[in-house]
Parts: C-alpha cells; structure tokens; sequence
C-alpha cells in the first residue's frame, strides 16, 4: 500500500497562491517605510493648519447665531477669546523638540478675504460684511455669522522657517 500524497497547492487558497508573486516582489524590491508617516518627518505647517482649523470652527460654532448684527464687534472678541488658549498650547507646544510657532491675526488678509468673497449690492443674499481682527462676520437675519478667520503663521525649526498666511472658512 501506498502512502497517501497530497499535493500542497491543492490544499492551499487561491488567494495564498495568488499573493506569493506579490510577496517576492515585496522582498526583491525592499521596503521603505512611508517617509509622511515616519518619526523623521516634520510638517509643523500643516500641523499648525490643522489645529487652527479645528479651533476657529469650535470658536465661531460658539459665537454664531449668539449675537445680534449691533454686537458683531463682542462675537469677533468672543471668538478671538475663545481662541485664546489654542494658540497658547500651539505656541508652546513643540518649542521641547525645536520646533517654535508664532500666531497672529492678520486684519489686512481678513479684509481681502471680506472683499473678494461677501458680495455687495442689492442682489446679494445676506446682508454686510465686515472684518474686526481678522475676523469677517457677516449680518444673517439681525445676528453675527462668523464667516472666516486670518492668520499670519511662521514656523522656524531647527532646518528651516516658513511663513503662511491662512483664512480658515468656518463650515
């Protein structure tokens, strides 16, 4: 009597098979780990963007709706309060690992941004616009909607200095 044979590739998965010429290739051709993903890699600008961008939509999330058009001025002051201790903690927050951030508001993109995008004239939707401290309001039905915030941003690490100007739209 014969001992039982088996063939191994008939045992096996098709997807198993199909994925050994991906395997080879794998090992053949290396494997460098992804550079974005990786310790090495600093994007300190797209950092600062996105915690600023996360902080003026909870900000103007608060401040929208809560004013009336005559208190526009305290609904850019309560956003910029509200602000406050975000740009704190970005400021400080990596100053450890040589990375240093410095946040401002920047009135004259906020005024641009105001200008090029609330449109005037008797056909627009809404009512005024307006910019106070890089913050654009806009008068909707007798209240404040918080419209955009403008930063000046510069970043200097240890290899270089960036600096961006951002307009974050609330959403």
């Amino acid at each position: 009597m014969r001992p039982a044979q088996t063939n191994t590739l008939k045992n096996k998965s098709p997807i198993t098979v199909a994925l050994a010429p991906v395997v080879v290739a794998y090992l053949q051709l290396g494997y460098h780990a992804d550079v974005t993903a990786s310790t090495e890699f600093d994007a300190p600008d797209r950092n600062a963007e996105r915690l600023l961008s996360r902080a003026v939509h909870d900000a103007t999330s608060e401040a929208t709706g809560e004013f009336a058009w005559d208190e526009r001025a305290a609904a850019a002051a309560a956003v910029r309060d509200h602000l406050r201790p975000r740009l704190d903690a970005l400021r400080s927050s990596r100053v450890e690992s040589g990375t240093v951030y410095q946040v401002a508001y920047n009135r004259t993109a906020a005024a641009a941004w105001r200008d090029a995008n609330c449109p005037g004239g008797p056909n627009r939707q809404f009512g005024a616009c307006e910019s106070d401290g890089g913050v654009v309001v806009q008068e909707r039905a007798g209240g404040t909607h918080v419209l955009a915030v403008a930063f000046d941003v510069r970043v200097t690490t240890d290899d270089t200095e960036q600096a961006l100007t951002l307009v974050l739209r609330t959403r």
